[in-house]
């Protein structure tokens, strides 16, 4: 399905968005972890979360979805997945559709339960880095094979409890250490994990929530900066359930946000957008470049995620410079950030980004590709591009590379192009932001779907 971008439509309104990707996926694993029943309101419904609820009923963990409100019957950490135990030579295959996250959380979660399981999912899927959580599982026990360091994964059956580890990660990631620190919950001591940058913390509120010991501090090793977590299993394996309502998704929101950035005549609310720290670097990177941004927070329990609302109109953007700690804080974003830089006046640089290479797609290569499709002076590096903006993009024909976030950011692009723009294969939207193009439409913009 190709996505028809017609230009010209001022944006002005308030949306509310689905939730948040990140805190989705989580909320449902965790409540299987849980002991006892769990809700959650504003549950993400989108490919990448259906994933997991597909896994976790292959598990045997009962869940019920009612619209975006979620229902998952916990069975407790140490028995979550116990009829393997039952059963001689049971072993399961777990989909993992096109969803990194939920292959790398279950891996997590699977060897803190010594399961038995290969987790498998589309060709795209096969082609991510995995060799990352390999490793330090392995350090703790697990026994895996690969393809390669990539899927399909293979767990065995491996001793109980696994080990705690010291583990330094050359790479700042919520997803590794978000595995690790599952994994940690059935580790004989106390799990350490130390990462040169300040990767989202979603798992830690909200396994804190559920009475686990995590402990996060920042410190300094030679005078650079290393951010340290550490996780202390429950003596007695029982986490509390949950509940609550999950934020608006701020990568979602990051579209909309760009959006009436550039597109004249714009005036947005975006309402319970979530806004925790280790995610908001876009919204500090675009303000800097002159956007035109307030937001207004909402009173939340300290230990869950803030939140708020955004205020957005249309600016003169200025081209700035990206690299160290931010490119962590806006990793999700950088293919709609890349879309505002083309439309700010003066050069973008982007450093230290070199990450973007093991996403859906190579986002370095295919956003500067695209964007030069589009007219952008636009030059790939090792680790990010340069970028000189504020000429006006042309329209014609884009491919969103199965990418569900380019696909987005160039739909975006399109609003304030030049004439008529064609984003092919853009319903892979909807792996992540089924609403994508409704919300739009409902904010004044004119797009059209074809076969």
């Amino acid at each position: 399905m190709d996505l028809i971008i017609s230009p010209g439509q001022a944006l002005r309104g308030n949306i509310s968005l689905p939730g948040d990707k990140s805190i989705s996926h989580r909320a449902a694993l965790f409540a299987a972890l849980a002991e006892g029943e769990s809700h959650f309101e504003n549950f993400l419904v989108a490919g990448v979360t259906e994933a997991m609820l597909g896994a976790l009923e292959a598990l045997g963990i009962r869940w019920e979805l009612t619209g975006t409100s979620l229902k998952v019957e916990g069975k407790c950490l140490g028995r979550v997945f116990e009829k393997h135990q039952e059963l001689e030579n049971l072993f399961y295959h777990l989909d993992c559709g096109n969803s990194a996250t939920t292959m790398r959380l279950l891996a997590g979660a699977l060897a803190a339960n010594s399961v038995p399981a290969t987790l498998d999912g589309t060709e795209g899927l096969r082609r991510r880095p995995m060799q990352r959580i390999i490793d330090p599982l392995r350090q703790m026990g697990a026994k895996i094979e690969s393809k390669n360091g990539k899927a399909p994964l293979v767990f065995q059956a491996a001793p109980l409890p696994l080990r705690a580890i010291d583990y330094q990660m050359p790479v700042a990631s919520a997803q590794v250490k978000s595995c690790l620190l599952l994994a940690g919950l059935g580790a004989n001591g106390t799990i350490r994990i130390t990462e040169p940058g300040p990767s989202r913390d979603h798992t830690e509120r909200m396994l804190r929530m559920m009475g686990v010991r995590v402990k996060s501090q920042k410190h300094l090793d030679q005078g650079n900066p290393r951010y340290e977590t550490q996780l202390t299993p429950p003596a007695n394996s029982r986490l509390a359930p949950l509940q609550l309502k999950i934020p608006g998704d701020f990568s979602a929101a990051a579209f909309i946000i760009v959006a009436a950035l550039i597109t004249p005549g714009s005036e947005l609310v975006l309402k319970d957008v979530g806004l925790n720290p280790t995610r908001t670097g876009l919204l500090d990177v675009l303000q800097e470049m002159g956007g035109r941004i307030e937001v207004h927070y909402v009173p939340v329990d300290q230990e869950y995620e803030p939140s708020g609302n955004i205020f957005v109109q249309h600016s003169e953007l200025q081209g700035t410079i990206v690299d160290g700690s931010r490119v962590v804080r806006m990793i999700d974003e950088f293919p709609a950030f890349a879309v505002a830089a083309a439309y700010a006046k003066g050069l973008t640089l982007v450093k230290e980004a070199a990450e973007l290479r093991h996403k859906e797609s190579d986002r370095i290569a295919s956003v500067c590709h695209e964007l030069r499709e589009l007219g952008v002076k636009v030059d790939e590096t090792a680790d990010g591009f340069s970028l000189q903006g504020g000429n006006p993009l042309k329209g014609g024909e884009v491919h969103s590379h199965m990418d569900h976030r380019l696909a987005m950011s160039l739909a975006v692009a399109g609003l304030a192009s030049d004439a008529t723009l064609i984003v092919h294969e853009g319903d892979i939207f909807r792996e992540s932001f089924p609403e994508f193009i409704e919300t739009l439409r409902r904010l004044g913009a004119q797009i059209d779907e074809e076969e």
